[in-house]
């Protein structure tokens, strides 16, 4: 019987066998002049800041939790809401278009992502609210006769909807990539199993292959939703009174530009960060178990498809 010796610690010296060769940690002199020279250099970093009169910490303090900062940042919460909730919904269907058999559908999807990826959402916010110019009013009905519905273009598109039109079409190409990729990380064999079980097309969609792309969908879907609370900004081009605008329009009046920027950038910060803790706590629950309910799903999956396929061989008596 021969004993086994359990590994050395880190930083300890083994003396088991005589003649035996001390087994010392690795030094590393470079990490630790590199920890130096960055603790050194955010400290001061940190103290030129705060020694700098021109901030104005106590402009940003007056102005932080001020009323009309406060209506931007709730006016920026509701764009990104919407907008997202656009995007998702829209990208879902434009996914969905995409992965279909119908060679006119995958067409329409694949332009339409082709589309709003290529152009910039800037530009595309300032199209929506210029629309007029190329359509004054808006008719429904039938061609050379009395409409059923007429709309002015001016009054039916606002700002507000011009900038959701922008930013919500624009996110669902990106979101219907995310959900493409999502839909695909899900092996075949759970789809065929569920049609072999009688499933609509559309119920194990939604009862099978979705659920378990969620765990894929989820981190991307994060990324975009912190994006786009950011991209919101781009909105203050057209006069949303967003979180942007706002901090412009007071600055505008106080010329205090840099005290009321940062401000607005801890408004964002804030906001931002409790998005990624709601991120984290969504991947952390759509990812518990995964991988011994993945490997037992795919293989029943896989399994199941054979059966109906005939490929599984009957025991013999």
């Amino acid at each position: 019987m021969t004993a086994v010796e359990s590994e050395p610690t880190v930083g300890a010296t083994t003396t088991t066998e005589a003649g035996a060769v001390p087994v010392r940690p690795h030094r590393r002199p470079w990490r630790a002049v590199a920890n130096v020279v960055v603790i050194a250099a955010a400290a001061l970093v940190a103290l030129s800041v705060a020694t700098n009169p021109r901030f104005e910490s106590g402009v940003v303090a007056t102005w932080l939790f001020s009323p009309r900062l406060a209506q931007g940042a709730l006016m920026t919460i509701g764009l990104t809401v919407a907008a997202m909730t656009i995007g998702i919904v829209l990208g879902i269907v434009v996914a969905i278009m995409r992965q279909t058999d119908v060679p006119l559908l995958r067409t329409i999807g694949g332009f339409y992502v082709w589309f709003f990826r290529g152009t910039p959402v800037l530009v595309q916010v300032i199209f929506w609210f210029n629309l007029a110019a190329l359509y004054p009013r808006l008719e429904v009905g039938i061609p050379w006769q009395a409409p059923w519905v007429s709309l002015d273009v001016n009054e039916l598109i606002t700002p507000i909807a011009a900038a959701l039109l922008a930013l919500g079409l624009n996110e669902a190409a990106y979101m219907s990539e995310i959900v493409r990729a999502g839909l695909l990380s899900v092996d075949d064999g759970q789809e065929e199993a569920a049609r072999s079980l009688g499933m609509s097309r559309m119920r194990t969609l939604r009862r099978i292959v979705l659920p378990q792309a969620m765990r894929v969908i989820i981190p991307p879907t994060g990324n975009e939703t912190i994006t786009m609370l950011k991209t919101t900004a781009l909105v203050s081009v057209v006069a949303v009174a967003d979180l942007l605008y706002v901090t412009q329009t007071i600055y505008a009046q106080t010329f205090q530009t840099i005290p009321l920027l940062i401000a607005a950038s801890l408004w964002y910060l804030a906001l931002t960060t409790v998005l990624t803790i709601g991120q984290s706590r969504l991947e952390r629950r759509f990812s518990r178990g995964a991988g011994a309910s993945e490997s037992a799903s795919v293989s029943l999956g896989r399994r199941l498809s054979a059966l109906v396929r005939g490929a599984v061989p009957t025991r013999r008596s």
